[in-house]
């Protein structure tokens, strides 16, 4: 190792960028949230757990609203009530 290094060409911040679609960002999550995520990566012995997250929120975005899916069953019964009422008269 030497005594002294000469970083008059050095340059601040990651040696690696991060792609421009990542944002940094802090957040606080209970500790078993984390220990989940972290577990299912040491049990596949790859990846990384802030990925894992990542696709878990991707995946929440993705599927329909608890408020949707109630919705759409609500129309379903009605439907079929109003059915059955027309087929009686």
């Amino acid at each position: 190792m030497k005594r002294e290094y000469d970083l008059s060409k050095g340059k601040r911040g990651p040696v690696i960028a991060l792609p421009p679609e990542k944002v940094r960002i802090t957040i606080r999550l209970d500790r078993d949230i984390v220990n989940h995520f972290r577990d299912q990566v040491r049990k596949a012995h790859r990846g990384n757990y802030q990925t894992l997250i990542n696709q878990a929120l991707r995946e929440h975005l993705q599927r329909p609203g608890l408020a949707q899916q109630v919705g759409a069953e609500v129309r379903s019964v009605l439907r079929e009530e109003l059915e059955k009422l027309k087929v009686t008269a």
